[in-house]
């Protein structure tokens, strides 16, 4: 599925820190907590605690932030819509990786069990 170059642009340079509070909002909401949505993140990321605040703190673009992730191995297995896209058919690697933890927030504030939003089933 193909996004526009000013779509991707427009992710690459949106920072991390400016969209965690919503994601945090979005969740608690819900009736779940910063912790799983942290829980979340690591599986994707790999970043623990502090490399995640290191990155808040540093303002790190969504194009850094992926840079320096180790991307889970079954982020692959991550489907479904968001934001109009359909993720495992995003052609750019970056807005992908993106929308992989759009999703996985979405599952998360969703109700989604852990096991699942996690592949681990």
């Amino acid at each position: 599925m193909k996004t526009t170059p000013e779509h991707d642009q427009k992710i690459a340079k949106m920072t991390f820190a400016s969209v965690y509070p919503h994601y945090i909002a979005k969740v608690e909401r819900k009736g779940r907590s910063q912790a799983e949505l942290d829980q979340v993140i690591e599986w994707l990321t790999g970043f623990g605690e502090k490399e995640k605040q290191a990155l808040i703190e540093k303002k790190a673009t969504f194009e850094v932030f992926f840079e320096r992730a180790q991307l889970n191995p079954n982020a692959h297995l991550i489907k479904g819509v968001i934001c109009g896209y359909r993720v495992e058919e995003l052609e750019t690697p970056l807005t992908q990786k993106v929308r992989y933890l759009d999703m996985l927030v979405d599952e998360l504030a969703k109700g989604k069990k852990m096991e699942k939003i996690l592949r681990e089933e």
